[in-house]
Protein backbone atom coordinates (compact mmCIF):
# COMPACT_ATOMS: atom_id res chain seq x y z
CA UNK A 1 0.00 0.00 0.00
CA UNK A 2 1.31 3.19 -1.36
CA UNK A 3 -0.85 5.65 0.28
CA UNK A 4 0.85 9.31 1.17
CA UNK A 5 4.16 7.86 -0.58
CA UNK A 6 6.06 8.58 -3.95
CA UNK A 7 8.64 7.16 -5.96
CA UNK A 8 11.74 9.55 -5.88
CA UNK A 9 13.62 9.48 -9.10
CA UNK A 10 17.07 10.74 -7.83
CA UNK A 11 19.63 11.56 -10.72
CA UNK A 12 19.20 13.18 -13.96
CA UNK A 13 19.54 11.83 -16.12
CA UNK A 14 18.91 8.38 -14.93
CA UNK A 15 18.80 4.46 -16.01
CA UNK A 16 16.07 3.43 -12.96
CA UNK A 17 12.90 2.39 -13.31
CA UNK A 18 9.81 0.73 -11.82
CA UNK A 19 8.50 -1.88 -13.42
CA UNK A 20 4.61 -2.34 -12.65
CA UNK A 21 2.96 -5.64 -13.00
CA UNK A 22 -0.86 -5.69 -13.83
CA UNK A 23 -3.03 -8.66 -14.21
CA UNK A 24 -4.67 -8.04 -17.62
CA UNK A 25 -6.69 -11.05 -18.90
CA UNK A 26 -7.69 -9.87 -22.43
CA UNK A 27 -6.61 -6.90 -24.60
CA UNK A 28 -8.09 -3.26 -23.96
CA UNK A 29 -10.52 -1.39 -25.68
CA UNK A 30 -10.77 1.19 -23.52
CA UNK A 31 -8.47 2.16 -20.59
CA UNK A 32 -8.03 5.08 -18.47
CA UNK A 33 -4.22 6.00 -16.89
CA UNK A 34 -3.85 8.59 -14.17
CA UNK A 35 -0.55 10.07 -12.09
CA UNK A 36 0.45 12.77 -10.57
CA UNK A 37 3.92 14.46 -11.05
CA UNK A 38 6.76 16.73 -9.75
CA UNK A 39 9.35 17.95 -11.41
CA UNK A 40 11.75 20.48 -12.31
CA UNK A 41 12.69 19.32 -15.57
CA UNK A 42 12.55 21.24 -19.01
CA UNK A 43 13.66 18.39 -21.09
CA UNK A 44 11.58 15.72 -22.44
CA UNK A 45 10.26 12.82 -19.94
CA UNK A 46 8.53 9.61 -19.67
CA UNK A 47 5.81 9.40 -17.29
CA UNK A 48 4.09 5.93 -18.32
CA UNK A 49 5.13 3.52 -20.78
CA UNK A 50 3.21 0.30 -21.72
CA UNK A 51 4.90 -1.74 -24.43
CA UNK A 52 3.75 -4.79 -26.10
CA UNK A 53 5.92 -6.90 -28.05
CA UNK A 54 4.29 -5.31 -31.28
CA UNK A 55 4.27 -1.53 -30.09
CA UNK A 56 6.70 -0.02 -27.52
CA UNK A 57 4.62 2.75 -27.69
CA UNK A 58 1.39 0.68 -27.32
CA UNK A 59 0.32 3.40 -24.47
CA UNK A 60 2.47 5.93 -23.30
CA UNK A 61 2.67 9.47 -21.99
CA UNK A 62 5.45 11.42 -22.45
CA UNK A 63 6.17 15.35 -21.74
CA UNK A 64 8.00 16.17 -24.58
CA UNK A 65 8.55 19.87 -23.12
CA UNK A 66 6.93 21.89 -20.25
CA UNK A 67 3.94 23.11 -21.85
CA UNK A 68 3.18 19.86 -23.85
CA UNK A 69 1.88 16.56 -23.04
CA UNK A 70 2.13 13.79 -25.97
CA UNK A 71 -0.62 11.10 -25.35
CA UNK A 72 0.31 7.77 -27.47
CA UNK A 73 -2.08 4.60 -27.90
CA UNK A 74 -0.74 2.11 -31.07
CA UNK A 75 2.48 4.52 -31.61
CA UNK A 76 0.33 7.46 -32.93
CA UNK A 77 -0.37 10.38 -30.43
CA UNK A 78 -2.12 13.47 -29.92
CA UNK A 79 -0.47 16.80 -28.59
CA UNK A 80 -2.21 18.52 -25.54
CA UNK A 81 -0.90 22.02 -25.18
CA UNK A 82 -1.08 23.12 -21.51
CA UNK A 83 -0.12 26.13 -19.56
CA UNK A 84 3.63 25.76 -18.46
CA UNK A 85 3.87 24.30 -14.72
CA UNK A 86 3.93 26.35 -11.76
CA UNK A 87 6.61 24.13 -10.18
CA UNK A 88 3.71 22.18 -8.40
CA UNK A 89 2.41 18.68 -9.23
CA UNK A 90 0.46 18.46 -11.95
CA UNK A 91 -2.05 15.48 -11.78
CA UNK A 92 -2.82 14.24 -15.48
CA UNK A 93 -5.38 11.58 -16.36
CA UNK A 94 -6.18 10.11 -20.05
CA UNK A 95 -8.47 7.98 -21.75
CA UNK A 96 -9.11 6.50 -24.89
CA UNK A 97 -12.01 4.21 -26.19
CA UNK A 98 -11.45 2.19 -29.57
CA UNK A 99 -15.04 2.38 -30.95
CA UNK A 100 -14.44 6.39 -31.29
CA UNK A 101 -11.43 6.85 -31.51
CA UNK A 102 -11.78 9.42 -28.91
CA UNK A 103 -8.86 10.75 -26.69
CA UNK A 104 -9.60 12.65 -23.40
CA UNK A 105 -7.07 14.43 -21.46
CA UNK A 106 -7.65 15.96 -18.29
CA UNK A 107 -4.95 18.04 -16.15
CA UNK A 108 -5.35 18.78 -12.65
CA UNK A 109 -9.22 17.86 -12.79
CA UNK A 110 -10.42 19.97 -15.39
CA UNK A 111 -10.96 18.60 -19.30
CA UNK A 112 -8.85 19.66 -22.32
CA UNK A 113 -10.57 19.31 -25.94
CA UNK A 114 -10.65 15.53 -27.07
CA UNK A 115 -8.80 14.60 -30.21
CA UNK A 116 -9.56 11.59 -32.18
CA UNK A 117 -6.91 8.73 -31.69
CA UNK A 118 -6.36 4.91 -33.42
CA UNK A 119 -10.20 4.89 -34.03
CA UNK A 120 -11.05 0.84 -33.99
CA UNK A 121 -7.15 -0.40 -32.53
CA UNK A 122 -6.92 -3.26 -29.72
CA UNK A 123 -4.24 -2.37 -26.94
CA UNK A 124 -2.51 -6.00 -26.63
CA UNK A 125 -2.29 -7.38 -23.31
CA UNK A 126 1.15 -8.99 -22.88
CA UNK A 127 3.09 -5.95 -21.58
CA UNK A 128 6.00 -4.37 -19.93
CA UNK A 129 4.83 -1.09 -18.19
CA UNK A 130 7.26 1.34 -16.87
CA UNK A 131 7.35 4.52 -14.53
CA UNK A 132 10.67 6.95 -15.58
CA UNK A 133 11.61 5.11 -18.76
CA UNK A 134 10.27 5.44 -21.97
CA UNK A 135 10.67 1.97 -23.90
CA UNK A 136 12.30 1.44 -27.18
CA UNK A 137 12.00 -2.21 -26.98
CA UNK A 138 9.47 -4.61 -24.98
CA UNK A 139 11.06 -3.90 -21.50
CA UNK A 140 14.53 -1.85 -22.82
CA UNK A 141 15.86 0.53 -25.10
CA UNK A 142 16.02 3.27 -22.70
CA UNK A 143 16.99 7.12 -24.05
CA UNK A 144 18.47 8.32 -20.49
CA UNK A 145 17.63 11.54 -22.02
CA UNK A 146 13.88 10.69 -21.42
CA UNK A 147 13.71 9.25 -18.42
CA UNK A 148 11.88 10.74 -15.65
CA UNK A 149 13.52 12.70 -12.69
CA UNK A 150 11.36 13.79 -9.68
CA UNK A 151 8.25 12.55 -7.86
CA UNK A 152 5.58 10.22 -9.65
CA UNK A 153 2.67 8.61 -7.22
CA UNK A 154 -1.06 7.64 -7.80
CA UNK A 155 -0.51 5.93 -10.30
CA UNK A 156 -3.54 3.69 -11.66
CA UNK A 157 -4.69 1.87 -15.22
CA UNK A 158 -8.33 1.20 -15.42
CA UNK A 159 -10.04 -1.27 -18.44
CA UNK A 160 -12.51 1.48 -18.90
CA UNK A 161 -13.08 5.12 -19.79
CA UNK A 162 -13.71 7.02 -16.28
CA UNK A 163 -16.85 9.27 -16.17
CA UNK A 164 -16.43 13.30 -15.61
CA UNK A 165 -17.06 12.23 -11.83
CA UNK A 166 -14.10 9.62 -11.48
CA UNK A 167 -11.98 11.84 -13.31
CA UNK A 168 -12.41 14.68 -10.76
CA UNK A 169 -12.03 12.17 -8.00
CA UNK A 170 -8.83 10.62 -9.41
CA UNK A 171 -7.85 13.98 -9.00
CA UNK A 172 -8.65 14.64 -5.34
CA UNK A 173 -7.69 11.37 -4.45
CA UNK A 174 -11.53 10.10 -3.39
CA UNK A 175 -12.85 6.74 -3.74
CA UNK A 176 -11.70 5.30 -7.17
CA UNK A 177 -13.37 1.95 -8.95
CA UNK A 178 -11.69 -1.07 -8.59
CA UNK A 179 -8.40 -0.95 -11.62
CA UNK A 180 -5.65 -2.98 -12.95
CA UNK A 181 -3.59 -0.74 -11.71
CA UNK A 182 -3.94 1.01 -8.45
CA UNK A 183 -1.58 2.82 -6.03
CA UNK A 184 -2.70 1.51 -2.81
CA UNK A 185 -2.37 -2.19 -4.11
CA UNK A 186 0.47 -1.53 -6.08
CA UNK A 187 3.04 -4.74 -7.38
CA UNK A 188 5.97 -2.90 -8.80
CA UNK A 189 9.84 -3.69 -8.51
CA UNK A 190 11.92 -0.86 -8.51
CA UNK A 191 15.37 -1.03 -10.64
CA UNK A 192 18.08 1.20 -9.51
CA UNK A 193 18.04 4.48 -7.72
CA UNK A 194 14.29 5.19 -7.02
CA UNK A 195 13.35 5.35 -3.10
CA UNK A 196 9.89 5.44 -1.67
CA UNK A 197 9.24 8.17 0.69
CA UNK A 198 6.50 9.84 2.21
CA UNK A 199 4.52 12.48 0.46
CA UNK A 200 5.91 15.83 1.90
CA UNK A 201 2.94 17.89 1.79
CA UNK A 202 -1.24 17.06 0.27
Amino acid sequence: DLYRKVFVFRKDPSDAYVVLRARLEQPLHNFTVCLRSYTDLSRPHSLFSYATKAQDNEILLFKPKPEEYRFYVGGKFVTFRVPEGRRDWEHVCASWESATGIAEFWLNGKPWPRKGLQRGYTVGATAAILLGQEQDSFGGGFDLYNSFSGELTDVYLWDTGLSPDKMRAAFLSLRLPPALLAWKSLSYEVKGDVVVKPRLRE
